[in-house]
């Protein structure tokens, strides 16, 4: 089972747009995110690994996205949006608004801007999230966002 695109999309907007965090390229890099991570929710939890949500966010990455939320005093806004005050992996996996909150935060981090297009965002996925290490392909997540967002 997945989640209906059009309400995910929807989601997305709502929870990041009253917050200035949300723009067509991030809505679009979230979506692709989602479908390359998790085929857009049909896994809420990796396999054989430590990865939470539709996103697959590692509970050490979300321990550092709240060291950068601290430092960029964000916490006000995380907390009141999402509900949650600190680090909390069972959010992680089963809260959808913490989930998108913490992927765009964790793509605010990234200096170099979200990239319009389809390719491009591949791109920017492969670089900044799932990194040269990641199994992921510029190819799969192509294929993933043209299959389910």
């Amino acid at each position: 089972m997945t989640i209906e695109k059009n309400q995910l999309r929807s989601l997305i907007k709502r929870v990041l747009r009253p917050h200035d965090l949300c723009s067509h390229e991030a809505e679009d890099l979230l979506m692709g995110t989602a479908a390359q991570e998790s085929r857009l929710g049909k896994y809420i939890a990796q396999i054989n690994g430590p990865a939470k949500g539709i996103f697959q966010m590692e509970p050490t990455t979300e321990i550092d996205l709240w060291d950068y939320i601290v430092r960029k005093d964000l916490k006000y806004l995380v907390s009141t949006v999402t509900g949650v005050f600190v680090p909390a992996p069972l959010h992680l996996e089963g809260n959808l608004i913490y989930q998108i909150m913490m992927a765009r935060i964790f793509y605010l981090r990234v200096k170099e801007a979200i990239p319009d297009g389809l390719v491009p965002q591949a791109k920017y996925y492969k670089k900044y999230w799932n990194t040269e290490l990641g199994k992921a392909t510029v190819d799969q997540y192509v294929k993933n966002y043209t299959t389910y967002a």
